[in-house]
């Protein structure tokens, strides 16, 4: 499996205490040390010509959550997302850092946690706009979720955001073949700034290096 997720380096009691128990009462179940080779180490800057499909609510929208998580699982199974065994992954910090505390990070000028892709499972019981948003690393409290997702084979990514007024989620279907997403990577891999996630970029370099041709010379076409 390839190395894009590392185990965190807090011990296994805190880990289950402050990430895994968590993200299971969210009804995902994390699969550890199973992000498939090849793996796209992120998708960033996507614009309105790669969104297949998505669905956005405004928060006043009555029984938000309900509407949010039956729509997350509609674009979910209809985009392919999970697999057959209802498994996908998810962007995660490397550490016990919830999202809000990473968004905390940011507003105060400090370098956030490394992040990574984690395999995870569905379970049969799920809450992922709720509990999932409030308290397992995928929001910042009920009904105002924000994460990525992708599809294990790397085929859909999909992206979910809090904005002023609602929640936009969005589905890109082949974000590795995206021209415009390509390009942001590279700049991504050799922008030098305070926020800058050394280990990203190289995960980054070393896809990008991959590909044949080379992202610069397809996305130059």
């Amino acid at each position: 499996m390839a190395d894009l997720i590392e185990i965190w380096p807090v011990g296994i009691q805190e880990r289950e205490r402050k990430m895994c128990r968590p993200l299971r009462r969210a009804g995902l179940e994390m699969v550890p040390d199973a992000v498939p080779d090849g793996t796209m180490p992120v998708v960033w800057g996507y614009g309105r010509e790669d969104v297949a499909d998505g669905f956005s609510h405004r928060y006043e929208t009555p029984r938000l959550v309900e509407r949010l998580n039956n729509d997350w699982y509609d674009l979910a199974v209809s985009s392919g997302l999970l697999d057959h065994r209802r498994e996908f992954l998810v962007m995660l910090p490397q550490g016990i850092r919830t999202h809000r505390e990473a968004l905390q990070d940011t507003h105060w000028g400090r370098r956030p946690a490394p992040m990574a892709w984690t395999r995870v499972r569905l379970l049969e019981r799920w809450d992922i706009m709720g509990r999932g948003a409030a308290s397992a690393f995928l929001g910042i409290r009920a009904g105002h979720p924000g994460f990525s997702m992708m599809a294990l084979d790397s085929s859909v990514y999909i992206g979910c955001s809090t904005g002023e007024i609602g929640v936009d989620v969005v589905a890109v279907r082949h974000p590795d073949r995206s021209k415009g997403i390509l390009r942001q990577l590279e700049w991504l891999a050799s922008w030098d700034g305070h926020f800058t996630d050394r280990e990203l970029q190289k995960r980054i370099a070393v896809w990008l290096a991959g590909r044949a041709p080379s992202a610069a010379s397809q996305s130059g076409q």
